[in-house]
């Protein structure tokens, strides 16, 4: 093996490879035999991240840089000049073991360029998941992308030894998506989701009644969106996240701030070299509010509220825009009512609902069940505390709650500068 080599081609495509956030390793229920190496579990595997949020735990790579589109948004684009490289199979195999065994993963997530046709790149995708699997006896985390144009066969063969498959859907809206990959559309995206999204039924299904059912794509499905790169506004991003949630029982939609690859290319905006991060942050915290709050994203957003706020958080943005909706009584509200109030979480709420079987709650018991108070207070009744919040105006009341936020980060920091003189 010529490990100079090997060694550089890991730098190409573990860099070109990068750009994909949609390797989130939860979910699997993979278990070990008695003799295998690795084990995927319901606790999902270890992370190390990267400063802006990004997942850097697993052997994340490209199994090649080669590729037959030209999207003006990727670093592979066969326009592009830069060094190309392609791993064979064998070579992920005894990558993805000697990393493992060195512990330097808990893991693979495994793309690639599209080179000759979808089937030809997903046959090798399949490959190294198979070797891995049967040659290997590696039970480890796999989380494999799906090819776009690939056969339903070789689909359904990947989703028995993945544990998380994905497809990007790269753009926001077919309309976005055109401007920057005229070849691309995202039906290519729909089908195999859909085909995936019913094989996973059916395999659940026939597990109920025969237990040796094989699983399949355990960790389930995911893609991911380019934020910045086309002109979708926020209703259109997270309408559209919340059709696939709905349509295709995604685990994850990820929202990927765009990066400034190809400078030359006009049809693409010049926002910089940084990607924006605060809107992306603001996008998952939406989609939070979606998943695990109970929030319609109509609620969020509509077309009298298309964006976001940069300065305070969506859920807060929610409330000062239905302050007729608050105060709600936290001894008397129903669950899915207290997780409306800024600053407490699910895991606060559900101690609210065990706390008040013994007795009304009062304000510090509150402050102990690590809610934000100073947050919370505006928006909730308890035994002892109700804010007159029809006094005030929204503005009045989102200037207190950002001023008493940055006094308190100011506290922490007497000798830094005061950056919000």
């Amino acid at each position: 093996m010529n490990f100079d080599r090997i060694n550089e081609k890991l730098s190409i495509l573990a860099d070109a490879a990068k750009y994909d956030v949609s390797c989130s390793s939860s979910g699997s229920k993979r278990q070990n035999t008695k003799n295998g190496l690795g084990n995927g579990h319901y606790s999902g595997i270890c992370h190390s991240f990267t400063e802006d949020g990004r997942c850097v735990s697993l052997l994340k790579i490209l199994l090649t840089n080669h590729c037959i589109y030209d999207c003006a948004f990727c670093v592979s684009r066969k326009s592009n000049d830069i060094k190309r490289a392609a791993f064979t199979v064998q070579e992920v195999v005894d990558l993805t073991i000697n990393f493992y065994k060195r512990n330097y993963i808990e893991g693979l997530f495994l793309s690639s360029g599209i080179f000759k046709n979808a089937d030809f790149t997903m046959e090798r995708l399949l490959l190294i998941a198979k070797k891995l699997r049967l040659e290997e006896n590696y039970n480890g985390y796999i989380h494999l992308k799906t090819i776009p144009g690939a056969s339903p066969e070789l689909l359904r063969e990947a989703g028995l030894y993945a544990d998380r498959m994905s497809i990007n859907l790269e753009m926001p809206t077919e309309k976005g998506l055109k401007l920057v990959a005229p070849e691309k559309s995202h039906d290519d995206v729909k089908k195999p989701l859909g085909f995936i999204n019913q094989q996973m039924t059916e395999f659940n299904t026939e597990r109920k009644l025969i237990k040796s059912t094989p699983i399949f794509v355990p960790a389930g499905q995911s893609t991911q969106m380019v934020i910045g790169a086309t002109p979708e506004n926020d209703m259109e991003i997270m309408h559209t996240a919340n059709q696939y949630y709905n349509d295709y029982n995604l685990k994850r939609v990820y929202y990927s701030g765009f990066i400034p690859i190809n400078h030359n290319d006009t049809m693409l905006p010049s926002i910089g070299t940084q990607p924006p991060l605060l809107r992306e942050n603001r996008l998952y915290q939406t989609d939070w509010l979606m998943r695990f709050y109970q929030f319609n994203v109509n609620e969020i957003l509509n077309v009298n509220n298309p964006h976001l706020d940069t300065d305070i958080d969506p859920k807060l943005s929610y409330a000062l825009r239905n302050l007729h909706l608050y105060p709600i009584d936290i001894n008397k509200a129903d669950y899915h009512l207290i997780l409306r109030i800024p600053g407490i979480g699910v895991g606060s709420a559900k101690k609210i609902m065990q706390a008040r079987k013994f007795g009304n709650i009062y304000a510090y018991q509150l402050k102990k069940f690590g809610i934000a108070y100073n947050r919370a207070r505006y928006f909730m009744k308890c035994a002892d505390d109700n804010y007159h919040i029809k006094d005030y105006l929204p503005s009045q009341i989102k200037n207190k709650i950002l001023s008493t936020s940055k006094s308190k980060y100011l506290k922490n920091i007497p000798n830094q500068l005061n950056l919000f003189d």
